[in-house]
């Protein structure tokens, strides 16, 4: 039986997964958005569109917004690397690097957001970093309830709220997990970005070279 949902916060930013028995199996990976404008929402009976074709509904213009998921990662012999949709780097589900992107999302209009799964197995990952994008139009997290949770095989759900604002960056580390000797840790981090990936990547120091990729 799975338990209530843990939402991170500031105040209570990490939880274990290693307490919850939840470090061995698929992980899967869920970003989701909405408009928080009610006067954009659906009415009954109306089909449900994505959100940032609402919002570019709602500002006159005709130019979607495309909101990407992806991860940094790095194995414990390691190995790093990106998945994400840019430059088609899906990953691989049962070989390395065990995370694999489901598919891009370009419209915003799936009802179930964009999915990663992670396969995981005690001592695999040194890191991940889980990060949104928004890839194509004017940054506006601040008009989106993005949310990230993660839904292991055992245990509760984990919800990480992109619920700080900015209006510039395009990157947003949401959250990482992290091996501290053994103990699998989730660590809400919602920190945005000015800048690409290689930003990203220097501030969490991964320490890779990073060159321009399209979809």
């Amino acid at each position: 039986m799975r338990l209530s949902k843990i939402a991170l916060t500031k105040s209570a930013p990490s939880v274990s997964l290693s307490k919850s028995g939840g470090t061995t199996g698929i992980v899967r990976v869920n970003l989701n958005w909405s408009a928080t404008d009610p006067s954009q929402q659906p009415q009954s009976g109306q089909k449900q569109g994505g959100f940032f074709k609402r919002l570019a509904a709602a500002a006159g213009g005709n130019r979607g917004i495309d909101l990407d998921l992806g991860c940094l990662y790095e194995l414990m012999d390691g190995s790093k690397g990106v998945v994400q949709a840019l430059g088609n780097s899906f990953g691989s589900l049962h070989s390395p690097p065990y995370i694999q992107l489901d598919g891009d999302d370009r419209s915003g209009a799936v009802v179930g957001g964009e999915n990663m799964s992670i396969n995981l197995v005690p001592g695999r990952f040194r890191r991940v970093l889980i990060f949104a994008l928004i890839y194509e139009g004017v940054p506006n997290w601040a008009a989106a309830n993005g949310v990230v949770t993660l839904i292991p095989v055992n245990g509760p759900q984990i919800e990480v709220r992109m619920d700080a604002t900015s209006d510039q960056a395009r990157i947003c580390a949401v959250a990482q997990l992290v091996d501290q000797g053994g103990d699998l840790v989730v660590q809400r981090e919602v920190q945005y970005i000015n800048g690409g990936q290689s930003v990203l990547d220097r501030t969490y120091g991964w320490g890779m070279n990073w060159s321009p990729g399209r979809k």
